[in-house]
């Protein structure tokens, strides 16, 4: 119940003893309210209800002369003085006990605004009340009520200021993407006669470029683009990397109309470094904004895939923003905002990766030449750390260096001998028959060009990669064999690089010919190239190690190590592995200078067409291991070994 005016009711000495004290009360300040069912808190409580709903219906207004204002006028001036702000109401509630004064109550009122970017803007305000006929209490409107500062006809508006985005680092702690010069080439339209000879010409030096400009260059639509612009226009064609600008300079700047502006912008050392793996920044794209339209805003910049995706939110930063009173003048043009509120801007915290500049433009050079779909992934011996992942060709797409899941194909030879090894089945000097088939239960098995070698020593069989060899001993595995060998070398681990990684599937528990199958890495067998780096890593090593990428922030969960591999089965396996280059499928890597090179080529058939296969190399040099895989590539001789060839040649 109100206090303002009970005593007026009371009639005996006792009441009028009660009424004098209360007035001296009254004389000396302002008296604490009640908080019953009709004291002001529940004319406060249905405003601050009405404000997030946009119904005041249930408040009575008066203005601060005591004039009576429509329920609906009140609604429409918070709205309008709300701005920028009124489409996110704030959160309120009453913060403290009311304080009555005659017949005027003032409540405090808490007011937390959810701003952009995550941050608050919390602040009190004093909302006053009369009380009028009936007890009833109603509230008195006006703008300062919203915030302090505010006067009738201004309004809330946002200023946001962006952070500065953190950079993705390589191995040795400096961003992979700087400011680097690039070249803005454009067209003036009023110097030009011929629109369609210039787009010729300008096609023509642009497709010359090597690395292929990828996607190409469109200039199809740039008669049209020229004939609906302004004359002194600058009609952007493209902008070119440095390096690429200066293949075609002399081609394209005698050419009419065109004309040139140099900047800088931010960029990896070449157009393809790392790309899939890196993702990109770009402008916030319609699907951003309408999944987190409390994060981003129009213009923001936004990592889309891979590690600029993934770790946006760290990269990014914190965007700062700012809360002005937009006011107009005398005569109403606008006046300066007035600041009333701001948070700062959190810059991103970079990302450190293992990732060597050297080792990453060798594997990008080696795929540059590729067509179809292709990875090359390196992983540094000695300590695990992945120091390339390229992939290739075109624009930045699927991650095949650590997502791709597809058959090892004879590459997991080296998986095979590992395990018959292990378990004494065979030696590397052991005889073992190489005929051109091989059936098992009914399903005949083949080696590549229907060759055959006779009976010769299991290493033999290893290095010139004899399927019917390896399908006749696969039994001697048992049906969990390979299984138990390949999670020895890593696969099928719970992995953790701070980053999506498929580190295999293998045969486990088939049938004969399921079995048969697996053992040249067929059948169910699944794995990535950064999976077989990995296990051909362990192989060089004697023992697995997982591979290493993100290492700030570092991974939660990285696996642990796998046991010490046996002497007397992995140094025959890696003698064996260097005979594959030395005296058989990959022959063509042994003039390769530097340390001695190790290997395995490996063709995989995909669908069920034999001739339908993807190529691969897995193997080593000295302190790098890596592996190489081509899409449909058909036969690794002729695309996964030249390709490691490349590699090995243009690393340090």
């Amino acid at each position: 119940m109100s206090l303002s005016y009970p005593y007026r009711r009371l009639r005996t000495p006792a009441r009028r003893a009660f009424a004098a004290l209360a007035a001296t009360v009254l004389a000396a300040g302002a008296l604490v309210g009640c908080s019953d069912g009709d004291g002001p808190e529940r004319s406060v409580d249905a405003f601050l209800a009405g404000w997030r709903s946009g119904d005041l219906d249930a408040v009575g207004f008066r203005d601060p002369t005591g004039a009576r204002l429509p329920a609906e006028e009140v609604a429409e001036e918070l709205k309008t003085l709300c701005g920028e702000l009124a489409a996110t109401p704030p959160t309120l509630r009453r913060n403290g006990e009311p304080t009555v004064t005659k017949d005027i109550a003032t409540v405090p009122v808490r007011v937390e605004w959810s701003l952009p970017g995550g941050t608050t803007w919390a602040y009190d305000r004093p909302v006053r009340l009369r009380q009028g006929r009936g007890d009833q209490w109603q509230l008195i409107w006006e703008p300062q009520l919203v915030h302090e500062r505010l006067e009738k006809g201004d309004r809330l508006t946002l200023r946001r200021e962006g952070p500065t985005r953190a950079a993705v680092l390589d191995a040795a702690g400096q961003p992979i993407v700087t400011p680097r010069p690039v070249v803005r080439v454009g067209v003036q339209p009023g110097e030009v006669d011929d629109p369609a000879a210039l787009a010729k010409g300008l096609d023509a030096a642009f497709r010359s470029v090597r690395p292929a400009i990828t996607p190409p260059v469109d200039v199809s639509d740039l008669p049209r683009r020229l004939r609906d612009a302004d004359p002194e226009a600058f009609v952007e064609v493209v902008t070119l990397r440095d390096e690429a600008y200066r293949q075609i300079r002399s081609r394209i700047h005698g050419l009419p109309g065109t004309t040139f502006a140099t900047e800088q912008r931010d960029l990896a050392p070449t157009r393809e470094f790392a790309r899939a793996l890196l993702g990109s920044v770009d402008e916030a794209h319609a699907d951003d904004l309408a999944r987190h339209p409390e994060k981003y805003a129009r213009g923001d910049r936004v990592g889309h895939g891979g590690l600029q995706g993934r770790y946006d939110d760290r990269l990014r930063g914190v965007p700062g923003v700012a809360v002005l009173i937009a006011r107009n003048g005398p005569d109403g043009r606008p006046l300066p905002g007035i600041e009333v509120h701001r948070h700062e801007p959190a810059a991103g915290q970079p990302l450190r990766t293992t990732l060597d500049v050297a080792t990453q433009n060798a594997a990008d050079g080696a795929l540059r030449g590729e067509r179809r779909r292709s990875a090359l992934v390196a992983v540094r011996i000695s300590d695990g750390v992945v120091l390339a992942a390229a992939n290739g060709p075109g624009a930045a797409g699927e991650n095949l260096a650590l997502t791709a899941q597809v058959p090892p194909g004879s590459t997991f030879k080296m998986v095979s001998a590992l395990g018959l090894l292990d378990r004494g089945a065979v030696t590397a000097g052991t005889t073992v028959d190489c005929p051109k088939t091989f059936v098992v239960d009914g399903r005949s098995f083949k080696n590549s060009d229907n060759f055959a070698l006779g009976p010769v020593p299991f290493r033999t069989d290893f290095a010139k990669s004899c399927n019917t060899a390896f399908t006749a001993l696969a039994p001697r595995l048992g049906p969990d064999g390979l299984a138990v060998t390949g999670r020895t070398l890593g696969l099928e681990g719970q992995w953790d690089l701070g980053v999506d990684v498929f580190t295999g599937r293998v045969s486990a528990d088939g049938g004969a010919t399921e079995q048969a199958a697996a053992a040249i890495g067929q059948g169910t067998t699944l794995v990535s190239p950064l999976a077989m780096a990995g296990a051909t890593a362990a192989v060089a090593r004697g023992r697995f190690e997982q591979p290493k990428l993100v290492l700030d922030p570092a991974p939660a969960k990285p696996a642990g190590p796998g046991p010490q591999l046996k002497a007397e089965s992995v140094e025959p396996l890696r003698a064996m592995m260097r005979e594959v280059v030395t005296a058989g499928t990959a022959k063509a890597l042994a003039d390769v200078p530097g340390a001695p090179v190790h290997g395995k080529t490996g063709t995989a058939e995909y669908d069920d067409n034999p001739e339908h296969t993807h190529a691969w190399f897995v193997g080593w040099r000295g302190d790098v291991a890596f592996a190489v895989f081509v899409e449909q590539g058909g036969s690794s001789t002729s695309s996964a070994v030249p390709i490691a060839e490349r590699f090995l040649r243009a690393l340090p």
